[in-house]
């Protein structure tokens, strides 16, 4: 296995976190009725952001700039799961939302970005898997009538992001889009609400 698709596996398992973990926020949403908060719709923004990064290192190849898009996805999405543990760190200011394993899910996300600040770092200093590699000619196609028609495009080996790969990410957009629809069904055109109890959207299509 070249460097690069060890690193684009690398990522793919990355995505596949990022995944996984807006999959359980929506599920908290939809089947236990708990809507995000602002704070919370900004940290679901982060992951997806950081998904994106991963998401062009897996169906490009690693790039500097991919892990750029990761890292300050990241930092943004620190910055403001510290900020919701910081409101409510303090005892008797309450808490948002159900715990899971004893830690609420601001504190989680909290942990998680920056495992992934560190993890991308650490990544970045592989050096190898930004080595472009030598082409590859495929060979020749042949037509119906058994005439060779020219020699198709030369590709870079591993820079293909595979069935696994492209897998997850299509599982990722999947799971994106569907937090992008309950977000603008909560909020609408304008500001989130705070404490959210209903889907504002869908009560002015009923009102209506």
């Amino acid at each position: 296995m070249s460097a690069s698709s060890l690193a684009r596996a690398l990522n793919a398992a990355g995505l596949l976190g990022c995944s996984l973990i807006l999959l359980v926020a929506f599920w908290f949403q939809i089947v236990l009725g708990e809507l995000p908060c602002p704070l919370c719709v900004l940290q679901r923004a982060a992951f997806t952001a950081v998904g994106l990064g991963l998401v062009l290192n897996i169906c490009d190849r690693p790039r500097p700039s991919h892990y750029a898009i990761v890292i300050l996805s990241a930092v943004v999405g620190g910055a403001v799961s510290a900020r919701q543990t910081a409101l409510h760190i303090i005892p008797g200011t309450g808490t948002y939302g159900s715990a899971l394993f004893g830690l609420h899910f601001y504190v989680w996300a909290l942990i998680a970005f920056i495992g992934v600040i560190v993890a991308v770092a650490i990544l970045c200093l592989w050096d190898r898997q930004f080595t472009p590699e030598a082409s590859v000619s495929r060979p020749e196609t042949v037509s119906v009538l058994g005439q060779p028609t020219g020699t198709a495009p030369t590709v870079l080996p591993g820079t293909r992001a595979g069935a696994l790969g492209l897998s997850v990410v299509l599982l990722f957009l999947v799971v994106a889009l569907a937090n992008a629809g309950s977000t603008f069904a909560e909020c609408g055109f304008g500001l989130c609400p705070d404490n959210p109890v209903n889907y504002e959207m869908f009560d002015r299509l009923i009102a209506r």
